[in-house]
């Protein structure tokens, strides 16, 4: 029989839904962050995706997991539709479009968690940007203050 580690109920991660309000984060998308370790480069995000959404096609530096509430969505190059209750799992390297149908009659809201960073890049391979969980959280951060959120509560 394995004995059961006893856990600190101050060492178990909780985020409130007042802790992460969205924020509109650009055209056809809202964000909250859930968590972020610098240390490991772990991200822990919600998006809300607009019908028509698509994102510039880019490149995982590590494993993505996905987990969808709502709508459906899908990566141009894969030709799958990812819809409510489904699970992406994405090794690193993975390189895609993520797209949200136009046709779609709700909005998609998905949960990513994110090992490293995305690597933006245009058809001809150039980066455009990247993104990792240290900007992010800067990034959602100074949108909850100009949107009137506020400086989010601890996530902890």
């Amino acid at each position: 029989m394995v004995a059961a580690m006893m856990i600190a109920a101050a060492d178990v991660g909780f985020v409130s839904a007042a802790d992460a309000p969205w924020v509109e984060a650009g055209e056809g998308v809202q964000l909250r962050v859930f968590r972020v370790d610098l240390d490991r480069g772990l991200w822990v995000i919600g998006n809300r995706f607009a019908p028509g959404f698509s994102t510039p096609i880019h490149r995982h530096t590590g494993e993505v997991n996905a987990f969808t509430l709502s709508g459906s969505w899908y990566y141009k190059e894969y030709g799958v539709q990812y819809t409510a209750g489904s699970y992406v799992y994405e090794p690193a390297n993975s390189v895609h479009t993520l797209c949200v149908s136009e046709s779609n009659t709700e909005t998609t809201e998905v949960i990513f968690t994110i090992d490293g960073a995305l690597v933006y890049t245009a058809a001809d391979g150039a980066v455009l940007g990247i993104a990792d969980g240290a900007g992010t959280l800067a990034a959602y951060l100074a949108m909850c203050e100009q949107q009137g959120h506020g400086t989010p509560g601890t996530l902890r």
